[in-house]
């Protein structure tokens, strides 16, 4: 079965094959989420059998919704699927598009609809080893740090999160940055 999500082709929106979409660098939907413990954020490292960007360390979770999937309901899906994370209440943060070169010949150029849920401390997170190599709750100022000493080890899309929009999606957690 062919994992088909929303791109726009030719000017209208169209169910369009995931791998297709990454190659041709087509202007598709996506979903994006940041759960956050207080001051700390949760971020995952992708799996190293993930088709782009294996290895790295992204927001909480991210994925593209199904055709007619409203945006938060993809959202809790996709943490429950990667994360076992569960009834999370979510708040939409940010609409945000941008286009990067992820390897392996692949582009993703995404309009990206950010979501953030606010967790306890002891949040139960169980992930799915094939889409999560490792987890880790850190202080969103230490991340804002870690990415820009080393930013080749996180996504593009977490590091544009981060430089371009960090201020709308975490309002006052970032503080004086």
């Amino acid at each position: 079965m062919t994992d088909l999500i929303p791109a726009w082709l030719d000017g209208s929106l169209t169910p369009v094959d995931k791998l297709e979409v990454h190659r041709r660098g087509l202007r598709h939907k996506a979903v994006s989420v940041f759960v956050l413990a207080g001051e700390r954020v949760l971020i995952q490292r992708r799996a190293a059998g993930k088709y782009h960007t294996p290895g790295l360390w992204a927001n909480t979770c991210c994925t593209h919704p199904h055709w007619d999937e409203p945006a938060a309901d993809c959202a809790l899906r996709r943490l429950r699927e990667e994360l076992g994370i569960e009834r999370l209440a979510l708040t939409a943060a940010e609409t945000v598009e941008y286009r990067a070169d992820v390897g392996n010949g692949m582009t993703e150029h995404e309009l990206v609809e950010i979501f953030v849920a606010e967790a306890p401390a002891d949040l139960p997170v169980s992930p799915d080893p094939a889409e999560v190599s490792a987890i880790r709750w850190i202080a969103l100022r230490d991340l804002l740090d870690e990415v820009e000493v080393d930013p080749d080890r996180f996504t593009p899309w977490l590091r544009i999160y981060l430089t371009d929009h960090r201020d709308r999606i975490f309002g006052r957690r970032v503080g004086g940055r």
